[in-house]
Protein backbone atom coordinates (compact mmCIF):
# COMPACT_ATOMS: atom_id res chain seq x y z
CA UNK A 1 0.00 0.00 0.00
CA UNK A 2 0.83 3.38 -0.69
CA UNK A 3 -0.45 7.13 0.14
CA UNK A 4 1.10 10.42 0.17
CA UNK A 5 0.46 10.96 3.94
CA UNK A 6 0.73 8.64 7.16
CA UNK A 7 -0.49 9.64 10.55
CA UNK A 8 0.91 7.56 13.08
CA UNK A 9 -1.54 7.64 15.86
CA UNK A 10 -5.55 7.71 15.91
CA UNK A 11 -6.30 10.13 18.92
CA UNK A 12 -7.97 13.27 18.70
CA UNK A 13 -4.41 15.06 17.39
CA UNK A 14 -3.85 12.83 14.68
CA UNK A 15 -7.28 12.01 13.67
CA UNK A 16 -8.00 15.59 13.33
CA UNK A 17 -4.55 16.36 11.69
CA UNK A 18 -5.41 13.65 9.15
CA UNK A 19 -8.53 15.33 8.78
CA UNK A 20 -7.07 18.75 7.73
CA UNK A 21 -4.30 16.96 5.34
CA UNK A 22 -7.42 15.39 4.17
CA UNK A 23 -9.33 18.39 3.28
CA UNK A 24 -5.93 20.10 1.75
CA UNK A 25 -6.13 17.31 -1.06
CA UNK A 26 -3.75 14.69 0.69
CA UNK A 27 -3.87 11.18 0.15
CA UNK A 28 -4.09 10.03 4.01
CA UNK A 29 -3.65 6.62 5.74
CA UNK A 30 -4.29 6.73 9.53
CA UNK A 31 -2.78 4.19 11.55
CA UNK A 32 -2.71 2.68 15.22
CA UNK A 33 -2.29 0.06 17.17
CA UNK A 34 -5.87 -0.03 18.31
CA UNK A 35 -9.15 1.47 17.38
CA UNK A 36 -9.43 4.91 16.80
CA UNK A 37 -9.89 7.39 20.05
CA UNK A 38 -9.21 4.08 22.64
CA UNK A 39 -5.80 5.71 24.32
CA UNK A 40 -5.72 8.72 25.98
CA UNK A 41 -8.43 10.91 24.48
CA UNK A 42 -10.53 8.24 25.64
CA UNK A 43 -10.54 9.51 29.37
CA UNK A 44 -10.49 12.95 30.08
CA UNK A 45 -12.80 15.54 31.93
CA UNK A 46 -14.28 16.13 28.14
CA UNK A 47 -13.67 19.87 28.36
CA UNK A 48 -12.74 21.97 25.44
CA UNK A 49 -11.19 24.36 27.57
CA UNK A 50 -10.87 28.15 25.61
CA UNK A 51 -10.88 29.70 29.36
CA UNK A 52 -7.13 28.27 30.10
CA UNK A 53 -5.48 30.70 28.71
CA UNK A 54 -2.67 30.36 31.19
CA UNK A 55 -0.80 26.59 30.94
CA UNK A 56 -0.23 24.40 34.19
CA UNK A 57 2.88 25.39 35.93
CA UNK A 58 5.13 23.80 38.48
CA UNK A 59 4.56 24.92 41.40
CA UNK A 60 7.25 27.69 43.02
CA UNK A 61 5.53 28.58 46.95
CA UNK A 62 8.12 26.91 49.35
CA UNK A 63 4.82 26.00 51.52
CA UNK A 64 3.17 23.96 47.90
CA UNK A 65 6.13 22.71 47.02
CA UNK A 66 6.97 21.24 50.79
CA UNK A 67 3.46 19.94 50.79
CA UNK A 68 3.71 18.11 47.71
CA UNK A 69 6.78 16.89 48.82
CA UNK A 70 4.95 14.85 51.67
CA UNK A 71 2.78 13.40 49.19
CA UNK A 72 -0.28 12.90 50.82
CA UNK A 73 -2.18 15.32 48.69
CA UNK A 74 -4.85 14.57 46.46
CA UNK A 75 -4.23 16.29 42.92
CA UNK A 76 -0.30 15.33 42.77
CA UNK A 77 1.37 12.33 44.19
CA UNK A 78 4.69 10.64 43.13
CA UNK A 79 6.16 6.90 43.13
CA UNK A 80 9.55 7.31 45.15
CA UNK A 81 11.47 4.62 42.97
CA UNK A 82 9.80 6.94 39.89
CA UNK A 83 11.82 10.46 41.19
CA UNK A 84 15.02 9.73 40.11
CA UNK A 85 14.48 9.60 36.44
CA UNK A 86 11.37 12.06 36.67
CA UNK A 87 13.33 14.27 38.66
CA UNK A 88 16.36 16.02 35.56
CA UNK A 89 12.43 16.91 33.83
CA UNK A 90 10.88 18.25 36.70
CA UNK A 91 13.51 20.44 37.51
CA UNK A 92 13.28 21.59 33.19
CA UNK A 93 9.33 21.98 34.22
CA UNK A 94 10.28 23.98 37.34
CA UNK A 95 13.01 26.59 35.56
CA UNK A 96 10.22 27.36 32.66
CA UNK A 97 7.57 27.39 35.37
CA UNK A 98 9.56 30.91 36.36
CA UNK A 99 7.29 34.27 35.97
CA UNK A 100 9.41 34.85 32.65
CA UNK A 101 8.82 30.97 30.95
CA UNK A 102 5.55 31.07 32.51
CA UNK A 103 4.54 34.26 30.68
CA UNK A 104 6.24 33.04 27.80
CA UNK A 105 4.28 29.73 27.10
CA UNK A 106 0.61 31.93 28.00
CA UNK A 107 2.07 34.29 24.61
CA UNK A 108 2.62 30.53 22.74
CA UNK A 109 -0.59 28.88 23.40
CA UNK A 110 -2.66 31.74 23.70
CA UNK A 111 -3.41 31.36 19.73
CA UNK A 112 -4.22 28.02 19.82
CA UNK A 113 -6.62 28.39 22.50
CA UNK A 114 -8.37 30.85 21.25
CA UNK A 115 -9.09 29.07 18.15
CA UNK A 116 -9.87 26.01 19.84
CA UNK A 117 -13.42 25.81 20.23
CA UNK A 118 -14.15 27.54 16.77
CA UNK A 119 -11.73 24.18 15.41
CA UNK A 120 -13.72 21.74 17.12
CA UNK A 121 -17.39 23.14 15.96
CA UNK A 122 -15.82 22.94 12.30
CA UNK A 123 -15.54 19.07 12.25
CA UNK A 124 -18.23 17.84 14.92
CA UNK A 125 -21.29 19.59 12.30
CA UNK A 126 -19.92 17.23 9.45
CA UNK A 127 -19.48 14.58 11.63
CA UNK A 128 -22.43 14.98 13.14
CA UNK A 129 -21.38 15.11 16.75
CA UNK A 130 -22.63 18.50 17.96
CA UNK A 131 -25.37 16.56 20.43
CA UNK A 132 -21.70 15.37 22.29
CA UNK A 133 -20.99 18.83 22.62
CA UNK A 134 -22.55 21.48 25.03
CA UNK A 135 -22.82 24.49 25.56
CA UNK A 136 -22.74 25.43 29.68
CA UNK A 137 -19.73 25.24 30.31
CA UNK A 138 -17.95 24.58 33.81
CA UNK A 139 -17.55 25.34 37.78
CA UNK A 140 -15.15 25.62 40.02
CA UNK A 141 -17.27 24.94 43.54
CA UNK A 142 -15.74 26.04 46.66
CA UNK A 143 -16.03 24.72 50.11
CA UNK A 144 -13.30 27.45 52.00
CA UNK A 145 -13.81 31.14 51.59
CA UNK A 146 -10.01 32.04 51.76
CA UNK A 147 -9.53 29.74 48.18
CA UNK A 148 -12.65 31.32 46.78
CA UNK A 149 -11.00 34.71 47.31
CA UNK A 150 -8.21 33.73 45.50
CA UNK A 151 -9.67 32.11 42.84
CA UNK A 152 -11.35 35.26 42.44
CA UNK A 153 -8.75 37.84 42.45
CA UNK A 154 -7.05 34.95 40.09
CA UNK A 155 -10.02 35.46 37.87
CA UNK A 156 -10.06 38.91 37.76
CA UNK A 157 -6.35 38.77 36.48
CA UNK A 158 -7.62 37.26 33.53
CA UNK A 159 -9.57 40.26 32.61
CA UNK A 160 -6.98 41.68 29.48
CA UNK A 161 -8.18 38.07 27.73
CA UNK A 162 -11.93 39.22 28.15
CA UNK A 163 -13.13 35.69 29.30
CA UNK A 164 -16.43 35.08 30.08
CA UNK A 165 -17.00 33.99 33.46
CA UNK A 166 -19.54 34.89 36.05
CA UNK A 167 -19.18 34.57 40.53
CA UNK A 168 -22.03 32.47 42.11
CA UNK A 169 -22.61 33.22 45.72
CA UNK A 170 -23.36 29.84 48.00
CA UNK A 171 -27.72 30.28 46.59
CA UNK A 172 -26.49 30.99 42.82
CA UNK A 173 -23.97 27.71 42.83
CA UNK A 174 -26.38 25.88 44.35
CA UNK A 175 -29.32 26.75 41.99
CA UNK A 176 -26.81 25.58 38.92
CA UNK A 177 -26.24 22.32 41.09
CA UNK A 178 -28.32 21.04 43.86
CA UNK A 179 -26.80 18.14 44.47
CA UNK A 180 -23.74 19.82 46.12
CA UNK A 181 -22.85 19.84 49.94
CA UNK A 182 -24.38 22.21 51.30
CA UNK A 183 -21.30 23.46 52.78
CA UNK A 184 -20.62 25.22 49.87
CA UNK A 185 -19.31 28.87 49.55
CA UNK A 186 -19.49 29.85 46.09
CA UNK A 187 -17.83 29.32 42.65
CA UNK A 188 -17.35 30.13 39.20
CA UNK A 189 -18.59 29.69 36.27
CA UNK A 190 -16.51 29.47 32.77
CA UNK A 191 -18.40 30.21 30.29
CA UNK A 192 -16.20 30.09 27.16
CA UNK A 193 -15.13 26.83 26.95
CA UNK A 194 -17.24 23.76 25.59
CA UNK A 195 -18.02 20.03 27.39
CA UNK A 196 -17.98 17.04 25.71
CA UNK A 197 -19.95 14.18 26.87
CA UNK A 198 -18.05 11.52 25.43
CA UNK A 199 -14.49 12.06 24.35
CA UNK A 200 -13.80 8.81 23.31
CA UNK A 201 -16.76 9.12 20.83
CA UNK A 202 -15.98 12.60 19.77
CA UNK A 203 -12.76 11.63 18.45
CA UNK A 204 -13.99 8.27 16.81
CA UNK A 205 -17.25 10.48 15.08
CA UNK A 206 -14.24 12.63 13.61
CA UNK A 207 -12.36 9.36 12.54
CA UNK A 208 -15.46 8.12 10.95
CA UNK A 209 -15.90 11.55 8.70
CA UNK A 210 -11.83 10.76 7.73
CA UNK A 211 -13.21 7.62 6.43
CA UNK A 212 -16.52 8.97 4.74
CA UNK A 213 -14.47 11.53 3.37
CA UNK A 214 -12.12 8.92 1.50
CA UNK A 215 -9.51 8.25 4.07
CA UNK A 216 -8.31 4.99 5.33
CA UNK A 217 -7.40 3.29 8.55
CA UNK A 218 -5.62 0.74 9.34
CA UNK A 219 -3.96 -1.51 12.52
CA UNK A 220 -0.74 -1.27 12.79
CA UNK A 221 2.33 -0.55 14.47
CA UNK A 222 3.87 3.07 14.17
CA UNK A 223 7.21 2.11 15.72
CA UNK A 224 8.19 -0.09 12.69
CA UNK A 225 8.48 3.10 10.92
CA UNK A 226 11.94 3.29 8.79
CA UNK A 227 13.61 5.73 6.36
CA UNK A 228 13.20 3.87 2.90
CA UNK A 229 14.37 5.46 -0.51
CA UNK A 230 11.52 8.38 -1.39
CA UNK A 231 10.49 8.30 1.87
CA UNK A 232 8.83 6.24 5.24
CA UNK A 233 7.44 2.34 5.52
CA UNK A 234 5.81 0.67 8.08
CA UNK A 235 4.18 -2.32 8.96
CA UNK A 236 0.54 -2.79 9.28
CA UNK A 237 -1.93 -5.71 9.53
CA UNK A 238 -2.24 -5.13 5.48
CA UNK A 239 1.65 -5.37 5.21
CA UNK A 240 4.05 -2.77 4.80
CA UNK A 241 2.96 0.54 3.87
CA UNK A 242 4.96 3.42 2.46
CA UNK A 243 4.16 7.76 2.47
CA UNK A 244 5.95 10.21 1.54
CA UNK A 245 5.41 12.09 4.41
CA UNK A 246 4.98 10.74 8.33
CA UNK A 247 3.27 12.67 10.98
CA UNK A 248 3.88 11.25 14.42
CA UNK A 249 0.63 12.35 17.09
CA UNK A 250 1.44 9.05 19.45
CA UNK A 251 1.11 11.46 22.12
CA UNK A 252 3.08 9.18 25.03
CA UNK A 253 4.30 6.79 22.34
CA UNK A 254 6.42 9.29 20.49
CA UNK A 255 9.15 8.90 22.29
CA UNK A 256 9.55 5.22 21.40
CA UNK A 257 9.65 6.53 17.38
CA UNK A 258 11.92 9.90 17.77
CA UNK A 259 14.77 8.92 20.04
CA UNK A 260 16.18 6.08 17.78
CA UNK A 261 16.34 8.63 15.19
CA UNK A 262 18.06 10.87 17.17
CA UNK A 263 15.89 13.45 18.78
CA UNK A 264 16.50 14.52 22.12
CA UNK A 265 12.60 16.00 22.98
CA UNK A 266 12.19 15.95 26.73
CA UNK A 267 8.33 14.25 26.61
CA UNK A 268 7.51 13.18 30.04
CA UNK A 269 4.35 11.46 31.23
CA UNK A 270 1.59 12.95 33.42
CA UNK A 271 -0.50 9.64 34.91
CA UNK A 272 -3.98 10.16 35.91
CA UNK A 273 -7.29 8.11 36.04
CA UNK A 274 -10.68 8.07 35.89
CA UNK A 275 -13.78 5.88 37.30
CA UNK A 276 -17.43 6.47 36.70
CA UNK A 277 -19.82 6.40 39.37
CA UNK A 278 -23.89 5.63 39.35
CA UNK A 279 -25.96 9.00 40.10
CA UNK A 280 -27.65 9.12 43.22
CA UNK A 281 -31.44 8.76 43.13
CA UNK A 282 -33.16 12.00 42.92
CA UNK A 283 -29.64 13.65 41.62
CA UNK A 284 -28.65 14.79 38.24
CA UNK A 285 -25.00 16.53 37.57
CA UNK A 286 -25.35 19.33 35.14
CA UNK A 287 -21.91 20.86 34.62
CA UNK A 288 -18.12 19.51 34.67
CA UNK A 289 -17.56 20.67 38.33
CA UNK A 290 -13.51 21.38 39.54
CA UNK A 291 -12.89 20.95 42.96
CA UNK A 292 -9.58 23.13 42.84
CA UNK A 293 -8.58 22.16 46.25
CA UNK A 294 -8.85 18.18 45.89
CA UNK A 295 -7.34 18.44 42.30
CA UNK A 296 -10.10 16.52 40.47
CA UNK A 297 -13.45 16.95 38.20
CA UNK A 298 -16.58 15.31 38.52
CA UNK A 299 -18.05 15.12 34.83
CA UNK A 300 -21.49 13.92 33.52
CA UNK A 301 -20.44 11.37 30.60
CA UNK A 302 -22.69 9.00 28.87
CA UNK A 303 -21.19 6.20 31.08
CA UNK A 304 -22.11 8.06 34.62
CA UNK A 305 -20.25 10.62 36.03
CA UNK A 306 -17.05 10.40 35.69
CA UNK A 307 -14.12 11.39 38.27
CA UNK A 308 -10.45 12.69 36.89
CA UNK A 309 -7.75 12.66 39.07
CA UNK A 310 -4.89 15.08 38.77
CA UNK A 311 -1.09 14.09 38.23
CA UNK A 312 0.49 10.84 38.79
CA UNK A 313 3.89 10.93 38.35
CA UNK A 314 4.96 6.93 37.95
CA UNK A 315 6.32 4.99 35.41
CA UNK A 316 4.75 5.02 32.20
CA UNK A 317 4.35 1.02 32.18
CA UNK A 318 3.63 0.31 36.63
CA UNK A 319 0.37 -0.67 37.15
CA UNK A 320 -2.38 0.49 37.98
CA UNK A 321 -2.15 2.41 41.56
CA UNK A 322 -5.95 3.35 42.81
CA UNK A 323 -4.04 5.35 45.88
CA UNK A 324 -4.75 8.99 44.42
CA UNK A 325 -8.32 7.99 43.13
CA UNK A 326 -9.35 6.94 46.58
CA UNK A 327 -8.03 10.13 48.20
CA UNK A 328 -9.75 11.95 45.43
CA UNK A 329 -13.09 9.87 45.61
CA UNK A 330 -13.67 10.48 49.44
CA UNK A 331 -13.13 13.96 48.79
CA UNK A 332 -15.69 13.85 46.62
CA UNK A 333 -18.11 11.70 48.12
CA UNK A 334 -18.15 14.17 50.55
CA UNK A 335 -18.72 17.39 47.86
CA UNK A 336 -21.04 15.87 45.85
CA UNK A 337 -23.48 12.74 46.16
CA UNK A 338 -22.07 9.58 43.91
CA UNK A 339 -23.98 6.01 43.93
CA UNK A 340 -21.64 3.19 43.34
CA UNK A 341 -18.67 2.48 41.08
CA UNK A 342 -19.81 1.57 37.49
CA UNK A 343 -16.17 0.40 36.31
CA UNK A 344 -14.33 -2.79 36.48
CA UNK A 345 -11.41 -1.13 37.11
CA UNK A 346 -9.88 2.63 37.37
CA UNK A 347 -8.98 3.93 33.77
CA UNK A 348 -5.65 4.73 33.36
CA UNK A 349 -4.36 7.32 31.30
CA UNK A 350 -1.08 9.17 30.26
CA UNK A 351 -0.72 12.64 29.86
CA UNK A 352 2.39 13.74 27.61
CA UNK A 353 4.02 16.73 28.66
CA UNK A 354 6.93 18.79 27.43
CA UNK A 355 8.72 21.50 30.32
CA UNK A 356 7.90 24.20 28.38
CA UNK A 357 4.33 23.65 28.30
CA UNK A 358 4.04 23.90 24.72
CA UNK A 359 3.12 21.07 22.01
CA UNK A 360 6.09 20.03 19.38
CA UNK A 361 4.35 20.86 15.88
CA UNK A 362 6.17 20.89 12.87
CA UNK A 363 8.75 19.33 10.68
CA UNK A 364 11.79 17.05 12.14
CA UNK A 365 15.08 19.27 11.33
CA UNK A 366 16.97 16.27 9.83
CA UNK A 367 14.24 14.01 8.05
CA UNK A 368 12.49 15.29 4.93
CA UNK A 369 8.96 14.09 4.97
CA UNK A 370 8.73 13.46 8.57
CA UNK A 371 6.66 15.72 10.82
CA UNK A 372 5.42 15.79 14.81
CA UNK A 373 2.51 16.81 16.54
CA UNK A 374 2.26 15.70 19.86
CA UNK A 375 3.14 17.28 23.77
CA UNK A 376 -0.27 18.67 24.42
CA UNK A 377 -0.36 17.64 28.30
CA UNK A 378 -3.63 18.14 29.89
CA UNK A 379 -5.09 19.73 25.97
CA UNK A 380 -4.80 17.10 24.12
CA UNK A 381 -8.65 17.07 23.77
CA UNK A 382 -8.87 21.07 23.50
CA UNK A 383 -6.09 21.52 20.98
CA UNK A 384 -6.75 18.12 18.73
CA UNK A 385 -8.44 20.36 15.72
CA UNK A 386 -6.42 23.63 15.92
CA UNK A 387 -2.84 21.75 16.13
CA UNK A 388 -4.04 19.54 13.36
CA UNK A 389 -5.02 22.60 11.10
CA UNK A 390 -2.13 24.15 11.73
CA UNK A 391 0.57 21.19 11.12
CA UNK A 392 -1.67 20.38 7.69
CA UNK A 393 -1.15 24.38 6.69
CA UNK A 394 2.66 23.80 7.71
CA UNK A 395 2.72 20.40 5.35
CA UNK A 396 1.03 21.58 2.32
CA UNK A 397 3.14 24.55 2.56
CA UNK A 398 0.10 27.34 3.72
CA UNK A 399 0.81 30.66 5.23
CA UNK A 400 -0.04 29.51 9.27
CA UNK A 401 -2.94 31.32 11.15
CA UNK A 402 0.24 31.67 14.13
CA UNK A 403 3.53 31.64 13.88
CA UNK A 404 4.75 27.88 14.67
CA UNK A 405 8.41 28.85 16.16
CA UNK A 406 7.61 28.54 20.03
CA UNK A 407 6.55 24.48 18.69
CA UNK A 408 9.53 23.66 16.90
CA UNK A 409 11.81 20.85 17.60
CA UNK A 410 14.49 22.15 17.94
CA UNK A 411 14.14 24.23 20.49
CA UNK A 412 15.42 21.68 22.97
CA UNK A 413 18.87 21.24 21.12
Amino acid sequence: MHCQTLVLGAGIVGVSSALHLQARGRQVVLLDRQPPGNGTSHGNAGLIERASVIPYAFPREVTKLVRYGLNQQSDVRYSLRHLPKAGPWLLQYWRHSSPKGLAAATRAMLPLIERCVTEHLALARPANMLQLIADGGWLEAFNDQEAFDFAQRAAADLRDYELNYRVLDRAELLALEPGLHQGVVGGLHWLDPKTVSDPGGLTRGYAELFKQRGGQFVIGDALTLTQIEGGWQVQSELGPITAQEVVVALGPQASGLFEPLGYRIPLAIKRGYHMHYAAVPGTRLQHPILDPVGGYVLAPMVGGIRLTTGIEFADCDDPINEIQLRRCEALARNFYPLGERLDAEPWLGRRPCLPDMCPVIGPAPRHPGLWFNFGHAHHGLTLGPVSGQLLAQMVTGETPFTDPTPYRAERFN
